[in-house]
């Protein structure tokens, strides 16, 4: 399946407070992206599935992205 690149726009708990993000990620569908987001907030913040709220999930094109990173990656 072709990659497709999608920005996902959420909030997540950090201390009593809840905080927003905004990442950028390569994926094959919706699904997937949600495992990934799910999977790296557990492990870098140590917070569960219902600490983190995903409000939005968007494809775009690789010139709307701004992550360097998914940027280097689109251009190979």
């Amino acid at each position: 399946m072709k990659t497709k690149i999608f920005r996902v726009q959420g909030k997540f708990v950090m201390g009593d407070r809840f905080k927003p993000f905004t990442k950028e990620l390569k994926a094959t569908g919706e699904n997937d992206i949600k495992e990934k987001i799910y999977s790296e907030f557990g492990s870098k913040h140590h917070i569960v599935r219902n600490q983190i709220h995903i409000l939005k999930i968007e494809e775009i094109s690789a010139e709307e992205v701004q992550d360097t990173l998914i940027k280097a990656l689109t251009s190979e």
